[in-house]
């Protein structure tokens, strides 16, 4: 169970990281799915750090067990949210979002897992 929380924690944080990089720049991916979800652009600074904080907050879980839990249940919740964005201008291209949410949800999965939290 160890090697599954270490690989799915890394990959997850690695991810989001990278979106965070994403919106914190101002990379166009990110810029035209706001634009899509009718998101104003000035929310991408705070996503994009609320990313972030996910993607520490899963590496911080390897020192201090309880970050990681809340980390991975805040991108959960995250990505539940961007699934009301993208269903109230019904969008329906969902594949993106799927993947990003599967893979919140397996690093909460494993941290519990591995944590004793089943």
């Amino acid at each position: 169970m160890f090697v599954a929380y270490v690989a799915v924690t890394l990959v997850a944080s690695a991810l989001y990281g990278l979106a965070a990089v994403a919106n914190l720049i101002g990379h166009d991916y990110p810029k035209s799915q706001a634009d899509k979800m009718r998101v104003s652009r000035s929310w991408m600074p705070l996503l994009g750090a609320l990313l972030a904080a996910g993607a520490l907050g899963l590496l911080a879980g390897f020192a201090v067990p309880v970050l990681g839990t809340l980390a991975a249940a805040g991108l959960v919740l995250y990505f539940l949210g961007a699934l009301g964005a993208h269903l109230r201008v019904r969008d329906y291209h969902l594949g993106p979002w799927a993947m990003f949410f599967a893979l919140a949800v397996a690093a909460l999965a494993v941290n519990l897992a591995y944590r004793g939290f089943s």
